[in-house]
């Protein structure tokens, strides 16, 4: 047993794990350690996507040299000073090779010095006198903070019977020839089954892709885990009637039947209309799931979400384990199918967020901020340069903030705050007990995913109405003037086809306008 207890020893090379490893090391901490059980970071990307190409876009021609502008075009790299550690070094193609993600990842951990052990899988953990010791086949470390990073990592199982007989996504074929001329049913209706899905299309006699909810299209919700277009070919195969379907309702059971199997389907909108269908593959295409497994009774985590993730903090540590943190795609649970927390262009951000918030609470470190003239213009003029190149909020929309706070004469800019901490724990510092605060987002509009985006009659993206800013669908600032706790009045910046919020008569003069008034006390 090592005799060290860490502050913190993170479960997990993958890009979460190393961000945080990569944020400790450049703060010059040495007490901490990340465990990895496979023999390289990254391990996940050697298997996933199953059919090799990411969804997450890469775009090294941006037509800007500012790194923090194309940071919302890339979404593949981890955040570093180092401009060889961009994404968009390592490949042109827009939907990466799984690969690349596997060489950059491990490069990433080499150039940034992270402290990993490698081939140390964690079979335990519990907690003894407050502090947590993970074990692994041969050692047992010990941390007074457990930062888990693992991901998803087990497949998640919607209770159907006779599911055991499907084919998981994990270790299905890929190799379209497996699927020669058979009738294949698909169950989940996500990127995962769509993939699989487009990959087998010219080689099977029919594809059934079915769940109980309908698709639906990452382009009208904004959340990019709903069904992307790179994916939806099998769309136009349903519609056109060529031979395939999406089925909207439950599979109650699977059987055996000869060489193939017997599904009974009950479909959603077809007055309950039950029917057995017959395919000679099933395949379950159903997603992942958080494994607790190796949590024993002292520290397991309480779950949420159909038990899928461990249930969060807005800090993001365990609602009933006190000092168990969570990482990377876990994160979610906080914005699930809301924001982007389940992917790297939005934890990377969330991370660097976590690292200022353990620095808060457990090294007395304030929250970086810039220090403010407290006038309507100085602080309006802030705030229009950040959101017209900041990254963080516009990945993480809804989710992260930059806060203004204010206290007489002395206004400090704090950067990339999580809304819901702020909320709860503020900013406060002994020398600084403001009483006004301005909490800047970029958010769509609250009914944005019932909106047609391509619909030009409610679709004023290009007009930069000032009057009609509030009823804005497209993604747009938003600046809330909290006092006392409460929000007391918002403003919102007109939509803009460039993104840029910075015309004097529709941006600037409002936003300073509203600000003088939040000052004032003359608020609305």
């Amino acid at each position: 047993m090592t005799a060290v207890t860490l502050d913190y020893l993170i479960i997990g090379a993958g890009p979460a794990g190393l961000q945080l490893a990569a944020l400790l090391e450049a703060d010059g901490r040495r007490d901490y350690l990340v465990l990895e059980g496979a023999d390289s970071p990254g391990a996940f990307f050697a298997t996933f996507p199953r059919h090799r190409q990411l969804i997450s876009i890469n775009k090294p021609h941006t037509g800007s040299d500012d790194p923090e502008l194309n940071l919302r075009l890339d979404w593949n790299s981890l955040l570093s000073d180092d401009p060889t550690l961009r994404f968009t070094g390592y490949t042109e193609r827009y939907f990466p090779h799984a690969d690349v993600m596997v060489r950059y990842l491990a490069d990433f951990a080499a150039k940034t010095g992270a402290r990993v052990r490698y081939g140390a899988r964690v079979t335990s953990v519990g907690r003894v006198d407050g502090v947590f010791e993970a074990r692994t086949a041969g050692e047992t470390f010990r941390a007074r903070r457990l930062v888990v990073a693992t991901g998803v990592s087990k497949p998640y199982e919607p209770p159907i019977p006779g599911l055991e007989l499907a084919e998981r996504y994990a270790d299905m074929p890929v190799d379209p020839r497996d699927y020669l001329d058979q009738r294949v049913l698909i169950i989940g209706k996500g990127n995962s089954a769509f993939e699989t899905a487009e990959n087998l299309m010219e080689t099977t006699t029919l594809i059934h892709v079915a769940g109980p909810s309908s698709v639906r299209m990452a382009w009208r919700t904004h959340y990019v885990g709903h069904l992307r277009a790179v994916n939806n070919n099998f769309l136009d195969t349903y519609q056109l009637k060529s031979a395939n379907a999406i089925l909207d309702g439950d599979v109650r059971r699977i059987e055996r039947d000869g060489t193939g199997f017997t599904v009974t389907f009950s479909f959603s909108r077809a007055d309950e209309v039950v029917k057995e269908l017959r395919y000679d593959r099933v395949l379950a295409c159903t997603g992942f799931a958080f494994d607790a497994s190796i949590f024993d009774d002292t520290c397991r985590p309480a779950l949420a979400v159909r038990d899928r993730f461990p249930a969060q903090t807005a800090a993001w540590e365990s609602v009933d384990v006190p000092g168990l943190y969570f990482a990377g795609t876990l994160s979610q649970e906080r914005d699930f199918k809301r924001s982007t927390n389940g992917f790297i262009h939005g934890f990377r951000y969330a991370v660097r967020a976590l690292h200022k918030i353990l620095e808060r609470r457990y090294g007395d470190t304030p929250w970086p901020a810039e220090k403010l003239d407290a006038t309507p213009k100085s602080i309006a003029d802030a705030v229009v340069a950040r959101v017209n190149r900041t990254s963080a909020l516009w990945q993480q929309f809804g989710v992260l903030a930059d806060v203004v706070t204010v206290a007489g004469p002395d206004a400090r800019y704090h950067e990339e705050v999580p809304v819901d901490y702020f909320a709860e724990e503020g900013l406060r510092t002994p020398d600084h007990d403001y009483g006004h605060a301005f909490v800047v987002t970029l958010e769509y509009g609250p009914d944005h995913d019932q909106v047609d985006p391509f619909d030009i009659t409610v679709n004023r993206v290009a007009q930069d109405v000032v009057g009609q800013a509030h009823d804005a669908a497209y993604l747009h600032p938003v600046v809330r003037h909290h006092r006392d706790g409460r929000v007391m009045a918002t403003h919102h910046l007109a939509e803009n086809l460039e993104n840029r919020w910075d015309r004097p008569d529709v941006h600037v003069t409002p936003l300073v306008a509203f600000v003088d008034r939040c000052l004032s006390g003359v608020e609305g």
